[in-house]
């Protein structure tokens, strides 16, 4: 992501000025973005936030909330304009949202306890399905947590062509395409070797005469 963003950045710049750009990312430094948030926190507010799994450690609700079916439903409430329509369309308690408990993003978060009773006891009602309508009509972003064969399956992944038949030692299989398309150029996408396939043209590559690898092989080296 940061290397596109860099790439994109320094064709701007040669796009502006003609003059072209060189930069490095660090993974280090990549992923210290991703913990601005709770280093932040933690240096400037004095103690490190608490372990929150998938949840969020200062915004409650935020993170996945289990229905009546089962399954897993993920959901933040980012402002108050959120939170109006959660209470009134998806919990259907609007007094909830002038409730002083929950009246701001700090309060919710100091009582989230009392709140996530209240929510559970409406989600528990609710299929995943029926929560994710009521979501959609709030206006409030959400997203259904999938299992392997759900993801494996996902609409979307057959409506944009991300399936591709290729060839393995145990037949044929579904594979993936890589997630950049460019326009006009179709991924190459060989058949899984089987194991050794390719033994033999590697350490030719590499050097080996035939005999060097025959002895290889009588060694029971590869």
């Amino acid at each position: 992501m940061y290397a596109y963003s860099g790439i994109l950045t320094a064709l701007y710049r040669r796009e502006r000025t003609g003059a072209g750009a060189a930069f490095d990312v660090s993974m280090f430094e990549a992923l210290g973005e991703w913990m601005a948030y709770p280093a932040y926190f933690t240096h400037y507010g004095g103690k490190p936030p608490p372990r929150t799994g998938a949840s969020h450690a200062t915004i409650y609700p935020y993170g996945p909330f289990e229905t009546g079916d089962g399954k897993a439903v993920f959901f933040g409430i980012q402002n108050e304009r959120e939170w109006a329509n959660f209470c009134s369309t998806a919990l259907k308690r609007p007094e909830l949202a002038t409730d002083p408990r929950f009246d701001s993003s700090t309060h919710r978060d100091a009582h989230r306890h009392e709140l996530s009773e209240i929510i559970f006891a409406v989600f528990s009602a609710l299929t995943s399905t029926q929560l994710l309508e009521r979501l959609d009509a709030a206006q409030i972003a959400n997203a259904r947590l999938n299992d392997m064969e759900s993801f494996w399956n996902h609409p979307q992944l057959k409506a944009r062509n991300r399936w591709r038949e290729i060839g393995s030692p145990k037949g044929e299989i579904q594979a993936l395409i890589p997630p950049v398309s460019l326009d006009g150029e179709e991924p190459r996408m060989d058949a899984v070797p089987a194991v050794g396939e390719h033994t033999d043209a590697i350490l030719a590559e590499l050097g080996f005469d035939a005999q060097f690898i025959g002895r290889l092989r009588r060694d029971g080296a590869v």
